[in-house]
């Protein structure tokens, strides 16, 4: 999912974009906006962008990639991604992404920089000074992106807007006609990088068909409920073990270690779209959403999951909520042939689950979930 390269990676580029380089490198909108495209990036070749994009985030080095417009791909299509990604996580419609992309394009030419404008930082160079949060929150590629949204879906009648108005009415920037310029190639990295998700649809709400609702009675949990609930621990700080608990005895081995090592996720940062392979790490697509984590935790103990929410409620075999297994898989909202949250059943009342953008990976006690259905893997 990467370019804009014609058909054998040969790009053609502006003679400004060629004499850009060092305005490409600009720590400021107002630098890169002096200093930009006279006009825009026209006649992008999406289908080339979409595998340039794809071999970008499957590890290609950036050296043999080209996308007309950036410079350093490597970089920047990993923080456009999670653009992207924040935004579906926060049922951001694809031109308020496209609006992101292109206002990040501007602002630092999607690169997370340390520096830019008096005290700009980040993607969106959004000023601590201004109210958009500490540096140390706006350095994160997506606090950032989700400050970007609150913002713009403030605005009213900002779907109505051109993209460059959008942008401008949440950056107030000193060049209000510049985010026009890279309309086209946000167009083509979102679309490119949201067909890289495994589901777009997930996390979102699901509606129940006659067909769902005769494959919910097949599994469906309701009017069950687990012997121990959870409130024995009392209120438990998010990213926190509740004190007193450990992995019962006579928890599956495998259960054990799958739990174990979700449990080392803990406190790390939800992210819709993440892999959950690199959780404390720099990267925030590294990070985990409900399901990944659940994939993740069970390949640490040699059992192999699908990727999405939607296809693990098909994995193993369905049990009843009253005779839940530490390791057992609990899903909830939406509908259970379809449902749009998972988490694991630790023992003694508790799930470990991602719960949602904004969140940290946490346990709950279950009475806090609404028990669609429950699958064992093991």
């Amino acid at each position: 999912m990467k370019g804009i390269a014609a058909g054998i990676g040969v790009v053609v580029l502006s003679p400004l974009l060629l004499a850009g380089t060092a305005m490409m490198m600009a720590s400021s909108s107002e630098a890169a906006s002096t200093s930009g495209f006279s006009g825009c990036l026209t006649d992008i070749d999406t289908d080339a962008v979409a595998k340039q994009v794809t071999d970008i985030l499957d590890g290609a080095d950036g050296k043999d990639v080209h996308i007309q417009g950036l410079d350093l791909p490597a970089e920047q299509v990993p923080n456009a991604q999670t653009i992207v990604a924040t935004g579906i996580s926060l049922d951001v419609p694809k031109k308020g992404q496209i609006i992101a992309i292109a206002t990040a394009m501007q602002e630092s030419r999607l690169r997370n920089l340390n520096s830019g404008d008096r005290d700009s930082l980040g993607l969106f160079q959004q000023r601590p000074s201004q109210g958009w949060g500490t540096a140390q929150q706006i350095r994160d590629p997506v606090y950032a992106s989700e400050q970007f949204y609150k913002h713009l879906l403030k605005v009213d009648g900002w779907q109505q807007m051109k993209v460059t108005q959008a942008a401008q009415a949440v950056q107030k920037s000193g060049y209000p006609d510049a985010y026009a310029q890279w309309e086209d190639l946000a167009t083509a990295l979102q679309k490119a990088i949201a067909k890289t998700f495994p589901d777009a649809g997930e996390g979102k709400p699901a509606k129940d068909t006659a067909k769902d609702k005769d494959e919910a009675s097949k599994t469906s949990t309701s009017g069950c409920a687990p012997d121990k609930d959870g409130t024995s621990f009392g209120r438990i700080p998010e990213g926190s073990v509740p004190k007193g608990y450990k992995i019962p005895k006579d928890a599956d081995p495998k259960a054990r270690k799958a739990i174990e090592w979700a449990m080392h996720q803990l406190g790390t940062q939800y992210q819709w779209g993440g892999t959950c392979t690199d959780s404390h790490g720099p990267d925030p697509m590294g990070r985990c959403d409900c399901s990944s984590l659940m994939q993740q935790a069970y390949a640490h103990a040699d059992v192999k999951l699908t990727r999405t929410t939607y296809t693990q409620v098909n994995e193993g075999k369905a049990v009843s909520a009253k005779k839940l297994k530490p390791g057992d898989l609990i899903f909830s909202r939406g509908s259970a042939a379809r449902p749009e949250h998972v988490g694991m059943y630790m023992g003694e009342g508790l799930v470990i689950e991602a719960p949602r953008t904004s969140k940290p990976v946490r346990i709950t006690p279950i009475k806090d979930w609404d028990i669609l259905a429950v699958r064992r893997v093991l």
